[in-house]
């Protein structure tokens, strides 16, 4: 069961571009859209942080260090790259009655830029989504690239779970299998999930990548889920009507993968026979995952990047700016633009 693929599926074919990301911090830039603001009462901090080059874990646990708190008061919406500059809320449950200067948090990596008070924590994955500008280095081919960006501008790209989720050399999906068969055991609730979630992710990957090899990356499947764009509201239509077909073209609706559990998948018909043979040679996966609590989720296919952008430093080097909503990875837009590489 560890010679599951790992590679997936281009939409349009294997970028003829190189690049080189990451020099430093500074070439990548995330900004967090939180989506509302903080009341400016109750018993918990919002701080609004900007760090380069730190482990948002990392920081939680000075935050607690400073504020003299348990690490479970702590909290925030996502988890951000290291080697990044990013900025992202943190929250932190304080009583009313104490005072403390944030400002004094931190130093030469670390700025509170926002300090105010809201009545409820701030939850993993509550936020609208993340803004991108990141700096490519050693473009090897300009004319490509800015080729490319144009077909994701027009075509989006497919809605891949990103190398993050997965670990390095895909770590986290080989202790996710051993731990669905028994082969090791995890007391850590927070790393059992994600080694958990990394499976459920391949899976989709897999589903997905195979879609975009057999030409039905935006071909409608009678039984297929259709998922309203900007929500995650799924509704399923046995016929294939002209009006769906012109509002997936439109991007009004989208296509969508199963994130697997115990429960029926939402997609009937053709769709779920399509989905069943296609995973049938890695049934034992699926039905490890049936065993746990998780229940039939989907996901959207389709991953539109907003405001994508494009700034040509030289003819060697550039900026690409887009946003992104929550739980999208950069890097899945990042590798149909071009291959990318980190200094050595």
């Amino acid at each position: 069961m560890n010679n599951l693929p790992t590679d997936f599926a281009y939409l349009h074919d294997r970028p003829q571009s190189e690049a080189i990301i990451r020099t430093e911090p500074e070439d990548f830039q995330v900004i967090e859209e939180l989506g509302f603001e903080p009341e400016g009462e109750g018993e918990h901090v919002f701080l609004y942080i900007r760090k380069t080059g730190e482990n948002t874990d990392w920081v939680a646990r000075q935050l607690a260090n400073f504020a003299q708190v348990s690490l479970r008061d702590v909290s925030y919406a996502g988890k951000k790259d290291r080697h990044a500059v990013t900025e992202q809320w943190f929250c932190v449950k304080f009583p009313i009655k104490r005072n403390l200067n944030w400002k004094l948090f931190g130093g030469d990596t670390i700025q509170v830029l926002e300090a105010k008070r809201h009545p409820r924590k701030l939850r993993l994955g509550t936020l609208q989504g993340n803004r991108f500008r990141l700096r490519l280095r050693q473009v090897s081919d300009m004319a490509d690239l800015q080729t490319r960006l144009e077909q994701v501008r027009q075509s989006g790209v497919p809605n891949y779970f990103g190398e993050q989720r997965f670990g390095q050399d895909y770590a986290n999906l080989w202790r996710g299998l051993a731990l669905l068969r028994g082969e090791i055991q995890e007391r850590q609730r927070n790393k059992k999930g994600i080694y958990i979630s990394a499976v459920r992710s391949w899976v989709f990957n897999q589903l997905l990548s195979r879609r975009i090899e057999q030409n039905l990356w935006q071909q409608m499947m009678p039984g297929d889920a259709l998922m309203l764009a900007g929500s995650q509201s799924c509704f399923v239509e046995t016929d294939v009507s002209a009006e769906l077909e012109q509002r997936l073209s439109a991007g009004d609706i989208n296509l969508t993968g199963p994130l697997w559990g115990k429960g029926d998948m939402l997609a009937t018909a053709d769709a779920e026979s399509w989905e069943r043979e296609q995973l049938q040679p890695w049934q034992e996966v699926t039905d490890l995952l049936e065993t746990l609590s998780l229940k039939q989720e989907r996901r959207s296919l389709r991953l539109q990047p907003e405001a994508l952008q494009s700034e040509i430093i030289n003819e060697q080097e550039c900026w690409i700016s887009f946003s992104l909503g929550s739980g999208s990875f950069a890097t899945s837009v990042l590798r149909e633009i071009c291959l990318t590489a980190q200094p050595e």
